[in-house]
């Protein structure tokens, strides 16, 4: 039984592996075929094997080497975010983007348009150039992927901001009060680049400010006593 049990997990462990170089390589006819057509053997054994995997699970996310690449991903892609953002500043490009953290932020992708694409700033800058489809929404990642941009988002009550802030910062803090996301804010007008976490908007972020929040968030560190309110 153990050795069923290990040989399953290693056909499970390949097929995900394989599956991963696969979207990463954009190997979009051998990705259709295995998202078809391999659940349908590995669900089975996963409900089968279902506390061994997630022992197995557990002792892998503890695992130095996979935590360092884990954190290999998600510097790469905060590098790209700080590169886009700047960009964006430079030229006054107004942006919104929401990153996902705990909470899920699946129903406000639905509002918008789904790409679920690799996050890049030559991406994130086109999506935002003016007078794109998508540039006057929200842009969500998730997962480390562009999600879906063009979404829509809940607009604060918060009677004690700023009344010179625009649509954008409004609909961005309306969403960290609903959830535990962070949102990054370009305006448009100053080219002023701002944060949002849990409420509390943090105006007039630098290069290395933004870094250092977006690290804190990738090791889940990031709380609102580091943020001051406008």
């Amino acid at each position: 039984t153990s050795i069923l049990r290990g040989l399953a997990f290693i056909i499970v462990l390949i097929s995900i592996g394989v599956l991963f170089f696969v979207r990463k390589l954009q190997l979009f006819t051998i990705d259709w075929l295995m998202t078809e057509f391999v659940p349908v053997f590995i669900i089975p054994i996963i409900i089968l094997f279902q506390p061994e995997f997630r022992r197995a699970l557990l002792r892998l996310g503890q695992n130095p080497v996979f935590r360092m690449f884990l954190k290999s991903e998600q510097q790469e892609m905060t590098n790209e975010i700080i590169k886009a953002v700047e960009n964006l500043s430079k030229n006054k490009v107004g942006a919104l983007i929401a990153i996902e953290r705990d909470v899920g932020l699946g129903n406000f992708v639905e509002t918008g348009t789904k790409l679920n694409a690799d996050v890049s700033s030559e991406l994130i800058g086109t999506i935002f150039w003016p007078n794109s489809p998508l540039h006057d929404g929200a842009m969500i990642i998730r997962e480390q992927k562009i999600s879906a941009a063009g979404c829509l988002l809940p607009l604060t009550e918060n009677t004690e901001l700023s009344k010179n802030l625009g649509t954008r910062h409004r609909a961005g803090i309306g969403l960290t009060e609903e959830t535990d996301a962070i949102v990054i804010i370009v305006s448009e007008e100053t080219g002023t680049i701002s944060t949002g976490f849990k409420g509390v908007l943090t105006r007039n972020v630098d290069e290395k400010g933004l870094k250092r929040i977006l690290d804190e968030l990738s090791t889940e560190r990031f709380g609102v006593a580091r943020s001051a309110p406008v």
